[in-house]
Parts: structure tokens; C-alpha cells; sequence
């Protein structure tokens, strides 16, 4: 069984910005106030299942993982990583800097990069590794979850390492908006999504920020408990 209360270090965009107004209505929640919002204009009467199509993804709110869900460590406690948190983001780094495209991954529907960012990519990996000592092992079910049999042999091996097969190489930067569709379910609404990503006229977008999320039971969403800048190091 999994451990609650549940954390994790996502990237979520900035409050009340139009990425974060974008996902938020396309996913009927928002994470920093733990409500559900107007899904966005017309959307269920165009795609009449919304709803269920979006239902995992709004579990978790609107966000980029960066250290997956986890239950902490023995002897470690909320404070502890709150304080982590600050410390992680405090130091200059080069930021990452993407061109967020609305595409399918892995079946998926998801705001990702347009194109390879090395610094984001070196960025996930530091976060997987600077958390990793608040996670706590995981349970033989949550293992099986993760279906390690149907893993290649690096993502297992990162999965018993760090809890998460989607670690550095492996790694892909996304902030989902549906569940895994079926191509031909899955085509028409990928264009209406990015007509409508279009409308928002996001050129770039910085990943200047970390934000810890907590689930408190398995019946509840994720919320957003705090949030820290990253200090740039191009700002020196």
C-alpha cells in the first residue's frame, strides 16, 4: 500500500499566468487553491467525455513531475522537506528556457519542450537526486503498479534506484492534459488542443521554479503546499 500522506517536486507554472490558466480550465482544478474551476469554453460540448478523459490528470493537478509522488523516509518530516525545498532552489543555476508545443506522448495528450533542452534535462536530474533521501522505499504493490515486468531493463533499473523509471535519460518533460487515447480518438482532439494552446501565444516558457505538492489521502487531489524560485545564475 502506498504511504500517505504523499509528496512530490513538480514544476507548475506561474500563478494565475496563461499556461496556468490554460491547464488549470482544461483539467477542472487548481492546485494552489485546491478547487475545482469552469473547465474552459466549449470544451465539453465539443469532446462530451472531458471529464473522463481528464480525470487521472486532475488527481494531480497541472504540472511537470520532477520528483514523482512519494511517502517520506523514517525520521524525515514535512518541515524538513519544506526547508529542503528552499535550500535546492537557492543556489544559481542556469535556468531552462523551453518552446512549450501541445503533442502526444507515449498516447498522452501533454504540453511538452519543442526541442531538446540539456539543461532541463541535467535539471530533472539533479531533483531526482537531492529528494531522493525523503523517499521512503517502495512497497512490493507499489513495485507491481509500475508494471515492472513490461519495463526495459534501464527503466527497471531506475525504477528500484530512484522509485520512478522516468528518471535522467529517460527522463521527459511534460504537463499532462488527457488520459492515453487511442490514435484515432486521440488526433482530432490533439488539433483542437493546440488551436487552443495557439490562442495563448506562450513563445517560450522558463522552468524557473519548483513546487511541492502533497496528497494527504488516497481520496484526495494533490495541492500545492509551496513553491520556490530558482535563483539564475546569468543573474550575477
Amino acid at each position: 500500500m502506498a504511504q500517505f500522506p504523499r509528496y512530490a517536486i513538480y514544476y507548475a507554472p506561474p500563478a494565475a499566468g496563461p499556461l496556468d490558466g490554460f491547464g488549470n480550465a482544461l483539467l477542472g482544478y487548481d492546485a494552489r487553491s485546491g478547487r475545482d474551476v469552469a473547465f474552459a469554453d466549449g470544451i465539453v460540448k465539443v469532446v462530451p467525455d472531458w471529464r473522463d478523459l481528464t480525470e487521472d490528470a486532475r488527481k494531480y493537478g497541472f504540472h511537470a513531475t520532477l520528483k514523482a509522488p512519494f511517502g517520506l523516509a523514517v525520521g524525515k518530516s514535512e518541515a524538513d522537506l519544506i526547508a529542503a525545498c528552499a535550500a535546492f532552489a537557492a543556489p544559481p543555476r542556469t535556468i531552462p528556457i523551453i518552446r512549450p508545443v501541445v503533442a502526444a506522448i507515449s498516447g498522452f495528450i501533454a504540453v511538452v519542450p519543442g526541442d531538446r533542452s540539456d539543461a532541463l534535462q541535467a535539471f530533472a536530474a539533479d531533483c531526482v537526486c537531492a529528494f531522493d533521501t525523503f523517499r521512503a522505499p517502495m512497497s512490493p504493490e507499489d513495485r507491481a503498479r509500475r508494471r515492472p515486468e513490461a519495463l526495459p531493463p534501464r527503466q527497471l533499473e531506475y525504477l528500484d534506484a530512484w522509485g520512478y523509471p522516468y528518471v535522467m535519460e529517460e527522463f521527459r518533460f511534460h504537463m499532462t492534459l488527457t488520459c492515453r487515447l487511442e490514435a484515432a480518438r486521440r488526433e482530432p482532439i490533439l488539433s483542437m488542443l493546440q488551436a487552443r494552446f495557439a490562442e495563448i501565444g506562450l513563445a517560450q516558457l522558463a522552468v524557473d521554479s519548483i513546487a511541492l505538492f502533497r496528497q494527504s489521502d488516497p481520496a484526495t487531489r494533490f495541492r500545492i503546499i509551496g513553491a520556490w524560485p530558482l535563483a539564475s545564475s546569468a543573474a550575477r
